[in-house]
């Protein structure tokens, strides 16, 4: 079992901006867990067409380079001094940038033994929330959906559940609800 304990230093402090109302989670044990949510607005990319939209995903203008929302996302932890991947559990990889652009990475042994952990625990490769960033000793798993058009999964709860029970935090997660303007 690992134990995740959360960084109360304020390494988050640059999503206050971007910070909505806490989303209500039932675990499946029946016990209700606020996690922090985020309202993100992103610019439509307008430049060039990529190689492959993975089944016509949205894309995105992420100071003039065409990203998903979860590269966007990671590409913001990123320039707060975050290291970090999108969990493409689809093609079980992940990124750092788009696909047929940029080749797949390892994880780091530390986060891949948390996935691997989780993983075990679930019983299953999916539900794994899109974005794993990580800084110093704090690990956040972020879920994105897009307003109007995705919802959290079983999966996803399940993933949560396992994840608090193995020692994370409810701050050691965040949801991101976002749109293209």
């Amino acid at each position: 079992m690992q134990t995740i304990q959360p960084d109360q230093a304020g390494d988050l402090g640059f999503l206050e901006h971007y910070k909505s109302n806490s989303e209500i989670f039932s675990l499946p044990s029946g016990e209700q867990i606020s996690i922090p949510k985020y309202f993100l607005r992103f610019k439509q990319w307008v430049g060039d067409s990529i190689p492959n939209t993975y089944n016509n995903k949205a894309v995105i203008d992420w100071n003039g380079e065409p990203v998903f929302a979860e590269l966007a996302v990671l590409r913001l932890f990123q320039s707060n001094g975050w290291n970090g991947v999108w969990v493409d559990s689809y093609r079980r990889k992940y990124r750092v940038g788009l696909p047929d652009v940029v080749e797949p990475v390892d994880l780091p042994s530390k986060q891949a033994d948390l996935v691997s952990d989780l993983r075990r625990q679930t019983g299953r490769f999916g539900g794994c929330w899109d974005v794993l960033v990580w800084k110093g000793s704090k690990t956040v798993f972020l879920e994105l959906k897009r307003q109007k058009k995705d919802a959290i999964q079983n999966s996803q709860i399940e993933w949560l559940a396992a994840a608090l029970n193995i020692g994370l935090e409810p701050e050691n997660f965040g949801l991101v609800e976002w749109v293209i303007e």
